[in-house]
C-alpha cells in the first residue's frame, strides 16, 4: 500500500513537471491547478458549502486535505462552525473566535470527479500559458518575427510562431502572395490584445513598417542610426517609396541603402515578392522632399498653400502621366511620404487657373472697390488676391506699388473695408431671414457668411450646433481628399454619405477650432445643469 502511494505521489509531481514544460509556464501553476482541482472534487464528495482546502507539497508529491472551521458558543452552520468542545478536540487550545483545521480523508476519484479535475486543470494552465504568451508578446510590436504558416482560414493565414500563433489577416497580406502551409514567412507584429479567447498577435507583411524593419536588417548604417528612414509609402505588391537622410556628411543615404550592385535593396524587394522601391533623400524642406517625392517625373515648380495643408505641382505637359502614375499610384504614394494632398497640374492648366483666377480678382476689385480695369490688375498682379487683403494690409506695402500714393493706398483701404461691411450686413439680414440665433453669432470664429451656411443646412439654434460632432462641421469631403490624392477609386454608394463633407468644410476651418466651436455652443448645457 505504501509502494502504491509512493508511485501515485512520484506520478503526480512527474505529471505538473511534464506540464509546466510542455507549456513553457511555472511548475507551481500546475500545482496550484491541481489542488483547485481536488478542492472541487472535495466539495463534491463532501459538500459544495464546506471551506475545503487542499494542498500538494512540490517536493514529496504528498497531498493534505482539510476544512476550515470557526469556533462559535453556538453552532449555526455545521459546516462552517463548530462548537468549543469539539474545537478542542481538535485543538486543546482552541477559543472562541478562532478558524481551526479539521483534517480530510483522502478521497477516492471516480469516473466524473477525475474528468472534471481534468477540466479544471486543463482550464488553469491554458490561462497560464495564455497570460504567458500574452507578456512575452506584448512589448515587442513593431519587430520582425519569423514563423511557418500552421493554417489558411478564410483568407486569414495563422503563423506558429514558436511559442504562439499569429495571423496575418487578408487586408495585411502582400496581394496576389501565395502561401502554403509548412512555409516559412517574415512578418511585422502589428499588435497584441488581450482578448476572452486568449492573446491575440495579429502580424503584417503589407504595413509601410515592414518595410523599413527590413532595410534596417540589411543595412548596418540604418541598424546603427546612422542614416534615418524618415517616412514610407506603399502600395504592397506593387511599389513603395522611403525618404532617406544620412546624419554623416560622408555617407550617401540612397547609395547605402541600394547597395554593392542593388544588393541590399534587391534582398528587400524579394521578400516584399518583387515590389518596386524608390529611394528618395528626405529633406526639411517641403517643396525640395515633394519634388524628390515624384520621381521620376520631373516637376517645374511648387505652389505651397499652408492653410488648407495642400501642395500645388506644375509639370511639363509630357511629365503629367508620369507624375501621375498608373492609377494615380505615384502621386498617391508621394502624398502619403509627404503628408500632404497634392494636385498635379500641367503648365498649360496651370496657365489657364492663372489667368482665370486673374480675371476672376481683377472682376472683383472693379466691382467692390470701384476703380477701372487697369488699377484692379495692377493690385492683382501685386498679388492680392481677396478684398481682406486689401482692407487689413499695411499702408505703407500699398503705397509702394509704382503709381500708388498714401492718400490712393488709403483710399483702397476704405473702399474696402466698407465693402466688406455691406458683405457681412447683407448675410447677417439673410442669416437672421432664416431664423439663426444671435447666439451663434458669439461663438468663436463663425463668421456671419458661415452662419448663412449653417441656417441653410437646418441648423440655427445653440442645441442644434452642440448636437454635431466636429466631423459633421469641418470634415472635407471624401472625394476632395480622394482627389488630391491622385486616386481614381470610383466612389462606392456606401461612401455617398460621407461624401457631403461637414457642413463647414469649405471654410478651411481646422480641428483644433471645430473643437472650440462645438464646446462653446455646447457650454449652456452645462449652465442650464448649475
Amino acid at each position: 500500500m505504501a509502494t502504491a502511494i509512493s508511485a501515485n505521489r512520484a506520478e503526480l509531481l512527474a505529471i505538473a513537471d511534464a506540464v509546466a514544460r510542455e507549456k513553457l509556464i511555472d511548475r507551481e501553476i500546475v500545482i496550484e491547478a491541481m489542488e483547485d482541482a481536488i478542492q472541487r472534487a472535495a466539495r463534491a464528495r463532501y459538500g459544495a458549502e464546506n471551506d475545503i482546502r487542499a494542498k500538494i507539497d512540490g517536493k514529496t508529491g504528498d497531498m493534505r486535505l482539510w476544512r476550515v472551521v470557526e469556533v462559535v458558543e453556538a453552532v449555526d452552520d455545521y459546516f462552517k462552525q463548530v462548537s468549543v468542545a469539539d474545537a478542542q478536540k481538535l485543538q486543546k487550545d482552541a477559543a472562541i473566535g478562532d478558524f481551526i483545521v479539521d483534517p480530510l480523508p483522502p478521497i477516492e476519484f471516480g469516473r466524473i470527479a477525475a474528468q472534471a479535475a481534468k477540466q479544471v486543470i486543463f482550464q488553469k494552465v491554458r490561462d497560464a500559458e495564455r497570460e504567458r504568451q500574452y507578456e512575452e508578446f506584448k512589448d515587442r510590436a513593431n519587430e520582425i518575427i519569423t514563423g511557418v504558416v500552421k493554417r489558411v482560414e478564410f483568407g486569414h493565414v495563422v503563423v506558429d510562431l514558436g511559442r504562439a500563433e499569429g495571423v496575418i489577416r487578408r487586408d495585411q497580406q502582400i496581394p496576389r502572395e501565395v502561401v502554403r502551409v509548412g512555409d516559412r514567412v517574415r512578418s511585422l507584429i502589428l499588435s497584441v490584445r488581450r482578448e476572452n479567447r486568449g492573446p491575440q498577435i495579429f502580424l503584417s507583411r503589407a504595413h509601410p513598417e515592414f518595410m523599413k524593419k527590413l532595410f534596417a536588417q540589411e543595412v548596418p548604417e540604418i541598424y546603427d542610426g546612422i542614416i534615418e528612414i524618415k517616412a514610407a509609402a506603399r502600395d504592397p505588391g506593387s511599389r513603395a517609396k522611403i525618404g532617406v537622410i544620412s546624419h554623416d556628411g560622408s555617407i550617401d543615404p540612397v547609395g547605402a541603402c541600394v547597395g554593392m550592385k542593388g544588393s541590399r535593396v534587391q534582398a528587400v524587394v524579394q521578400e516584399m515578392q518583387g515590389e518596386k522601391i524608390d529611394i528618395i533623400p528626405w529633406s526639411p524642406d517641403t517643396a525640395t522632399f515633394v519634388v524628390n517625392a515624384l520621381q521620376p517625373a520631373q516637376v517645374s515648380r511648387v505652389v505651397i498653400d499652408e492653410e488648407e495643408e495642400r501642395i500645388e505641382v506644375v509639370v511639363p505637359d509630357d511629365q503629367l502621366s508620369l507624375a501621375i502614375g498608373r492609377r494615380g499610384q505615384n502621386v498617391r504614394l508621394a502624398s502619403q511620404l509627404t503628408g500632404k494632398a497634392i494636385d498635379i497640374l500641367t503648365e498649360a492648366d496651370a496657365s489657364e487657373k492663372r489667368q482665370k483666377e486673374f480675371l476672376q480678382n481683377s472682376e472683383l476689385f472693379q466691382n467692390e472697390l470701384d476703380v477701372d480695369e487697369t488699377l484692379a490688375q495692377l493690385l492683382v498682379a501685386e498679388g492680392f488676391g481677396a478684398l481682406e487683403e486689401v482692407a487689413y494690409v499695411e499702408l505703407d506695402e500699398l503705397a509702394s506699388i509704382e503709381g500708388f500714393d498714401e492718400e490712393l493706398g488709403a483710399e483702397l483701404q476704405s473702399r474696402a473695408q466698407e465693402a466688406l461691411e455691406r458683405r457681412e450686413q447683407a448675410a447677417r439680414e439673410e442669416r437672421r431671414s432664416l431664423g439663426v440665433e444671435d447666439a451663434l453669432a458669439e461663438l468663436p470664429y463663425l463668421t456671419e457668411a458661415m452662419l448663412v451656411t449653417l441656417g441653410k443646412a437646418g441648423i440655427k439654434t445653440l442645441d442644434d450646433l452642440a448636437d454635431l460632432a466636429t466631423d459633421e462641421l469641418i470634415q472635407k469631403k471624401r472625394a476632395e481628399q480622394r482627389r488630391r490624392q491622385g486616386s481614381d477609386r470610383p466612389e462606392r454608394g456606401g461612401d455617398r454619405e460621407e461624401n457631403k463633407g461637414g457642413v463647414l468644410a469649405e471654410y478651411g476651418l481646422s480641428e483644433d477650432q471645430g473643437n472650440e466651436i462645438i464646446m462653446a455652443a455646447r457650454a449652456h448645457w452645462f449652465t442650464d445643469e448649475a
